[in-house]
């Protein structure tokens, strides 16, 4: 019998274990004896077998257990991909919660986040499923990043739901080339170790090395943000690439998926089923749908099948019905980390909760996204979400980014204005005067920008989205007269 049928019949006997796997880290001793030898994680140089990370996990763990350290700590995550899973993996064990700091944060946000987390070092008993397991960070209103909470009960829920949502390949080897700060890299490390099929990381990201390991095999299961998608369809096109039929399931999540790109991708990996889903940082899963180049802009899939979906109303109500969307899971987060942190971010209600985002369900059950509460734009008197604009404009050939803001006007409450970062680095000033007549036969007047911005170095966050709060700061500094890297260009 072969190794990957081995492995398979393996699963099969595994797989209703999973019920009963209520920790993140609980089946790795299980995989260190069931399958010792099979490799658990690799980076680009290293790799480790379930018997070596188990063993390695233990070590670490027992010795952080040993020492009177608070029940929260924070991941030195400049040691480097590898690394920071087997500590992330030691922490937990310990039972305690990792707290997963980004690489690149200057010293004073390190120093700012360290002293909001707790110090208590009370002596520590064995983790339990509702107990906090990771502490994750999003950006906050005051540009310092925000934790949030976890318990291992919200991830594994999340693991078996993908397995029953996506099919048995959700259950195999993984693929996740992006930063462990990034939760949905950590999240798909974790669930190919938990699911005992392995997980491969790069210690810093390559297009051109994802494709080249898939191409070999060392993966059927990918897990991206849609940049790096974008990025490896470029150096597919310039090298001429042949299809890696060897993939079978492509995870986007992180950002908002560009549709048109989507006959491509599947050009590059003919035989993967393709899946886009919408989730947030203190919801985890919420929808999903394949990947459709079709699908309207402002679909975002059917709830996964542990979610239940309420729409409410807002306190600005859209005229077409579109309300706040509330929902009720397992998979929720526990808690921001910190007393004066601002949780107007999340409303609950009950077993209810809502980041804040807008929607719709549609007669046939599918979900569709208007946009954060928060980014809404009344102009003209009329409501107007960024997010839509913004996915009509990057469908345009010459553009690459989008951000749409509002920015205050006496006379419409507030004026629409648009950055854009250009596919060519030469615009000339017709083009924008040929984008707004394009605009004007695709959407309505009060949408469509009163001035336009060029962008070349397009802020990101740290998750890899489109820094909108940056380029707000960018458009007002050169509105005050400071010099900015923009460039204004008049509709």
């Amino acid at each position: 019998m072969s190794e990957s049928a081995i492995k398979s019949d393996v699963h099969e006997l595994a797989a209703p274990l999973r019920d009963f796997w209520e920790l993140v880290h609980g089946p790795l001793a299980h995989w260190a004896a069931v399958t010792p030898n099979a490799v658990a994680l690799q980076n680009e140089t290293r790799s480790l077998t379930f018997a070596q990370l188990n063993a390695e996990v233990s070590e670490r763990s027992a010795a952080i257990a040993q020492q009177r350290k608070p029940q929260m700590l924070l991941l030195d995550t400049s040691r480097g991909t590898l690394e920071c899973v087997i500590d992330f993996l030691a922490i937990i064990a310990s039972g305690r919660c990792a707290a997963v700091a980004d690489p690149e944060w200057p010293q004073f946000v390190h120093e700012r986040v360290r002293a909001c987390l707790p110090t208590d070092a009370s002596e520590l008993t064995e983790a339990t499923p509702l107990a906090a397991f990771y502490t994750g960070f999003t950006s906050g209103s005051t540009g310092i990043p925000k934790g949030f909470m976890r318990h291992h009960r919200s991830w594994t829920e999340s693991f078996r739901v993908s397995i029953a949502d996506f099919g048995p390949i959700a259950a195999q080897r993984a693929l996740a080339p992006g930063r462990m700060s990034h939760s949905l890299f950590l999240f798909g490390v974790m669930h190919g170790l938990w699911c005992g099929a392995g997980a491969v990381v790069q210690e810093k990201f390559s297009a051109l090395r994802c494709l080249q390991s898939l191409a070999d095999g060392i993966a059927p299961v990918l897990v991206a943000v849609p940049s790096q998608l974008l990025l490896m369809l470029q150096w597919a096109a310039q090298r001429d690439m042949p299809p890696i039929t060897g993939v079978q399931l492509v995870q986007i999540s992180g950002a908002r998926w560009m549709r048109s790109q989507t006959p491509a991708l599947q050009r590059l990996f003919p035989n993967a089923r393709i899946v886009e889903f919408y989730g947030a940082s203190e919801a985890s899963y919420i929808a999903w749908m394949d990947a459709d180049a079709d699908a309207p802009a402002s679909a975002v899939g059917r709830p996964f099948s542990n979610v239940q979906l309420s729409i409410r109303p807002a306190t600005e109500q859209p005229a077409d019905g579109t309300g706040l969307i509330y929902l009720r899971s397992p998979m929720v987060f526990m808690d921001y980390v910190g007393d004066n942190v601002d949780r107007t971010g999340v409303l609950r209600d009950g077993d209810w909760l809502s980041v804040r985002d807008m929607g719709h369900v549609d007669e046939s059950g599918l979900l569709h996204l208007a946009g954060r509460e928060s980014r809404m734009i009344v102009t003209r008197g009329k409501n107007l979400f960024p997010e839509e604009l913004e996915d009509l404009l990057q469908t345009h050939p010459s553009i690459a980014r989008a951000s749409v803001l509002g920015i205050p006007d006496e006379l419409r409450g507030m004026q629409i204005h648009a950055v854009v970062q250009w596919q060519d680095d030469l615009v000339e000033a017709p083009l924008v005067q040929r984008l707004t007549q394009w605009l004007q036969v695709r959407t309505e007047s009060f949408k469509q920008p009163r001035q336009w911005w060029s962008c070349s170095d397009w802020p990101q966050t740290s998750s890899g989205k489109t820094d909108h709060r940056a380029l707000a700061s960018l458009v007002q500094q050169h509105l005050n007269g400071e010099v900015t890297t923009l460039v204004a260009w008049q509709s």
